[in-house]
């Protein structure tokens, strides 16, 4: 696939089944994100990669996370907690490993460059002909997400992206009209 077909035609997959990328494949997309944006190459990126048990495991972070939010929470929401990571057979936490105070290099910077990791991944997903789909919502966001996925005061939890092989059809790409975004000083 070439560079601007694969930037042309990368769209979300939500219906993914197993089995999970293989390792040749892992190292493909790992590689793809180190090439992000890096100024200073303070490499701000860190993946946390979830499979089998690890992927229950996030799904017990997400319950925690829900009954800290509320004691009172039923036991189906629990549960529905609890299978979300199971919607792919992989799951990748991306997180910007922010060094604070560096010159010229200020905190947004680092998380944008980890966002262009996550999206690194996404594009090499596409390309090796794996689905994938880019989620965050409050999990991201969430204090005991972060304490138990390690996360220091100045990281911040990027995505959550879900990867595996493509389990549906792809929807219509939407075509956008580029004047609606560009605006051009001549």
């Amino acid at each position: 696939m070439d560079a601007l077909t694969l930037l042309h035609e990368r769209s979300s997959m939500g219906k993914l089944m197993g089995p999970a990328p293989g390792p040749e494949q892992m190292e493909a997309i790992y590689r793809a994100a180190l090439r992000a944006p890096d100024h200073k190459e303070l490499r701000p990126w860190r993946f946390i990669e979830f499979t089998g048990e690890g992927l229950e495991r996030l799904g017990e972070l997400f319950a925690e996370a829900e009954y800290r939010e509320d004691p009172d929470i039923e036991d189906a929401a629990l549960d529905a907690a609890r299978k979300k990571p199971l919607r792919a057979p992989m799951v990748i936490a991306v997180i910007a490993k922010v060094t604070p105070d560096v010159s010229k290099v200020p905190k947004l910077e680092q998380v944008i460059s980890a966002g262009c990791a996550a999206h690194g991944i996404l594009l090499a997903a596409h390309a090796l002909g794996l689905g994938a789909m880019w989620r965050s919502g409050k999990y991201a966001f969430d204090p005991t997400v972060r304490k138990g996925l390690g996360l220091e005061e100045d990281d911040e939890l990027i995505a959550f992206l879900y990867l595996g092989q493509l389990g549906g059809r792809h929807k219509p790409i939407a075509e956008h009209n580029i004047g609606d975004f560009v605006e051009r000083w001549t």
